[in-house]
């Protein structure tokens, strides 16, 4: 890198962050690409982590690997703690603690959001969310912890707090992990437990619209909640968290307040722009809206500041959704900017966003898909979100690895290679409450899941209380 150029500063190794550094390959400018984690990890795929069908690393390449052969960027692990942009100073601390400058010409600040909870901050402490690759192995652990936990109890009630699982929010997220927890559950683990069925397990959707999938069409909708109740999925439309505890969820609805025994609750109901935002805007002088979303111009620049750009789920523009496409395309168009305001030649036009359509999947090869015009259910479906989520994977080696675990699913057996556990992982994720009853049952008292007299006789175990 050398001195006297083109200084570019970029924030946030996401979708936005990333598609931004791609499109200044071949700009003269100096790039410093920093960002909290050492990987850009594919947010889509990120539950499939949590269900223990992909590995970690398929879905989160090293930020060095991927930008290697980029002469002009180096990367930087360090978190950002605000912006001095009168200066045209970003500040950071190092791992170690101690402070870094990092001084611009150009900022683009890309950071992404994270968990809301509308308000209620409590739930964070029971209610994990799932963005980053550390919820993801939270969560996997979370989950296979409890069927260890129902295999060594005694208690019918207890049994039935450790297989309950409650998944707040029918957004995509929602819907993607709920169905494969679904799988785990009634399809893959029967026959590896000897004291407890499975397919006991009582698995819950909580929504608070009127329908899955809000943002979807009206008829993938309904095909989505049919084929999530086929497999097992109680969903509760109108439905909201209204507290919870390490051992139950308060749940309002029309049919009044239920309380649900649980030991699992995984929140997918929404989302608030990272903090960035907020730094952001008030170092500009701008309010970010109840999202927590900075506004920006056409152009995507902070206004009164055309140097600084900000992309992706941190901003507020033409009411884009937030998820990865705008982002991915908004990376790309500052790219342009930057390099037309180099070589002093005209600004494009705004930036414009091309919809490519809405994809789900539910389940074992089936999905819902609003792509090109039309709508698409089941196998169908499915392949062409498996085909567009491979294509947007970063290296090839991640592709083809990601294609096997598939495949591998699909052709051969419905078994996780990705299911390891520990003693102490399992021990941080099971709640502070000790549990009673600690024997193993006699073999006898378990028969195999093709046996009609399994015990419960196939049905779920538990059951909520109302008033």
């Amino acid at each position: 890198m050398s001195k006297g150029r083109h200084k570019v500063v970029i924030v946030g190794g996401g979708f936005g962050g990333l598609n931004a550094t791609k499109s200044l390959a071949d700009a003269d400018v100096d790039i410093t690409l920093v960002d909290r984690t050492n990987h850009h990890l594919f947010q889509p795929l990120l539950y499939q982590v949590a269900a223990g069908l992909l590995s970690p690393g398929l879905i989160a390449p090293a930020l060095r690997t991927v930008v290697k052969k980029q002469r002009n960027v180096r990367t930087l692990l360090a978190e950002v703690d605000g912006f001095d942009l009168d200066k045209k100073i970003v500040y950071t601390t190092e791992p170690d603690g101690e402070p870094l400058e990092l001084p611009y010409d150009t900022l683009i600040v890309a950071g992404g959001a994270t968990h809301s909870y509308f308000g209620k901050d409590h739930f964070a402490e029971f209610a994990p969310g799932m963005k980053t690759i550390e919820d993801a192995r939270y969560l996997r652990d979370a989950v296979l912890s409890k069927f260890e936990m129902a295999e060594m109890t005694t208690d019918p009630q207890e049994r039935s707090d450790w297989l309950t699982f409650v998944v707040i929010g029918a957004g995509p997220t929602g819907v993607e992990l709920v169905g494969q927890i679904a799988e785990l559950a009634h399809s893959v683990l029967p026959k590896d437990y000897r004291s407890v069925d499975t397919r006991q397990a009582r698995i819950i959707l909580l929504e608070g619209a009127g329908a899955v999938l809000p943002p979807f069409k009206p008829e993938l909708q309904q095909w989505a909640q049919k084929k999530l109740e086929s497999m097992g999925v109680e969903i509760h439309l109108n439905s909201l968290a209204v507290d919870m505890d390490h051992g139950s969820i308060t749940v309002k609805s029309p049919n009044g307040i239920e309380t649900i025994r649980t030991r699992t609750r995984i929140w997918a109901a929404g989302v608030a722009a990272s903090p960035l935002a907020k730094k952001l805007a008030d170092q500009a002088g701008l309010e970010v809206d109840r999202a927590g979303r900075i506004p920006v111009n056409p152009d995507c620049t902070v206004d009164g500041r055309p140097e600084v750009f900000a992309i992706g789920d941190m901003v507020s523009l033409n009411k884009l959704p937030g998820v990865a496409q705008p982002a991915l395309q908004e990376g790309k168009y500052i790219g342009k900017v930057i390099k037309a305001r180099l070589a002093g030649a005209p600004a494009p036009a705004p930036f414009k966003y091309f919809d490519k359509g809405s994809m789900a999947t539910i389940g074992y090869r089936s999905a819902v898909a609003d792509a090109f015009g039309r709508k698409f259910t089941g196998i169908i479906a499915w392949g062409m979100w498996s085909f567009v989520h491979v294509a947007y994977l970063v290296g090839w080696g991640n592709r083809f690895g990601t294609m096997y675990n598939w495949l591998r699913g699909m052709i051969f057996t419905k078994n996780r290679g990705h299911r390891i556990i520990t003693f102490e992982g399992a021990q941080r994720r099971v709640g502070p409450e000790s549990t009673k009853n600690r024997a193993i049952l006699p073999p006898e008292t378990f028969k195999s899941p093709e046996s009609p007299e399994s015990i419960g006789d196939g049905e779920k175990l538990g059951e909520s209380t109302r008033s």
